[in-house]
């Protein structure tokens, strides 16, 4: 396998991944991983007094779902990505709407762009993620920096 991702990834979109019912308790699991202390995210009825159905995840949930859709990129062989090089650059989120416990949310993964620098290369990807109506919910953008030999 080679160790250059090819640029002419960029700009793919793959299929819609399956869809991932949100769990309270994977947020409250994972809010407590992550020191998250805002009772919403842990207290259904907080939420509820907050104006929402369930617990509300952080945003930063969502890099599971983005990473679980991103494997179909680096798992493609064509794409030319030895993992074990893979290091994270940067992740940022922007989310339309809270997520809420009991959401089933649809991500779809675009390849954005792939640079070639100095022997190594930087790849942007995105996943949107919509409910299954297809309204959008968030957006996870990802920069993944692929060492060279």
């Amino acid at each position: 396998m080679t160790t250059t991702p090819d640029p002419a990834f960029a700009g793919r979109t793959y299929p819609a991944g399956p869809v991932h019912t949100v769990s309270a308790a994977k947020i409250r699991e994972f809010a407590r991983a992550t020191g998250a202390a805002s009772p919403l995210h842990t207290d259904a009825e907080a939420a509820r007094e907050a104006g929402h159905a369930d617990v509300v995840a952080p945003p930063t949930f969502l890099v599971s779902l983005a990473q679980e859709a991103e494997a179909q990129y680096i798992e493609d062989p064509a794409a030319g990505i030895d993992f074990s090089r893979v290091v994270h650059g940067e992740e940022g989120f922007t989310l339309a709407r809270p997520v809420i416990a009991g959401d089933r949310l649809v991500p779809t993964l675009t390849v954005e762009s792939v640079r070639i620098a100095g022997g190594h290369a930087m790849v942007s990807t995105r996943v949107d993620l919509a409910d299954e109506d297809g309204a959008e919910v968030a957006s996870v953008k990802s920069m993944l920096v692929v060492r060279g030999d």
